[in-house]
């Protein structure tokens, strides 16, 4: 029988070192890709006041609820609010008269937020889970302070609370932006319960006030 040659060492260590750098090199990736996806979920919570704010400042009007919205932005006779100061409906409602949806049809018809003009399944904002973004005055969750409300659905508890450091304080109980389970936010008028801890392979909604 001929003798069968094996590794030396030095060639296992150079094996072990590049199985290394490959894995490093994966972990590191998925770390910036989590950290982009937190910071877009972050970002999505900053932008709906600035709609809200852009347009009451060009039309002194709510967007979704602005009743004169055929003359400010060209909308339907059928797509204007009825004026009394709220984005009434569910955050998370599909049905296309409620001023929660036509938030997103004035906002896009003034040029303030990206997105199809079109009320159909393509319709609906997501976040870069694919999960529901909706706004509305409807208190959405339990306790949660505010005037307008923007939740933001099916998000992972280990990016959850990251959100929530970075834009409140990282209980998912307290300050302006609190948190739901995903399985607790169907279209209502009524406030789920909130959570009271993350759990980091749970999905939740957060929803913020302001």
């Amino acid at each position: 029988m001929k003798n069968q040659r094996g590794f030396t060492l030095i060639e296992l260590a150079i094996v072990l070192v590049i199985i290394g750098l490959l894995l490093g090199g994966v972990l590191k990736g998925q770390e910036l890709i989590n950290s982009a996806k937190v910071k877009n979920m972050a970002t999505d919570f900053r932008n709906v006041p600035v709609y809200i704010y852009g347009y009451q400042d060009k039309f002194k009007a709510l967007p979704g609820d602005d009743k004169a919205a055929d003359s400010h932005v060209n909308a339907a006779a059928a797509q204007v609010g009825n004026g009394n100061g709220q984005i009434d409906g569910a955050w998370n409602s599909e049905t296309a008269g409620d001023e929660s949806v036509l938030f997103w049809l004035h906002t896009r018809l003034a040029g303030l937020a990206p997105g199809s003009t079109t009320i159909n399944s393509g319709f609906y904002p997501t976040n870069s889970d694919g999960g529901r973004i909706g706004v509305t005055s409807l208190l959405p969750i339990t306790g949660l302070p505010g005037a307008y409300f923007m939740c933001s659905q099916g998000i992972l508890g280990k990016f959850a609370k990251q959100i929530d450091i970075t834009l409140d304080d990282g209980e998912p109980d307290g300050g302006s932006l609190r948190a739901t389970l995903s399985t607790d936010d169907a279209p209502s008028e009524d406030p789920a319960d909130v959570e009271t801890d993350y759990a980091d392979s749970t999905a939740y909604t957060l929803c913020m006030g302001f």
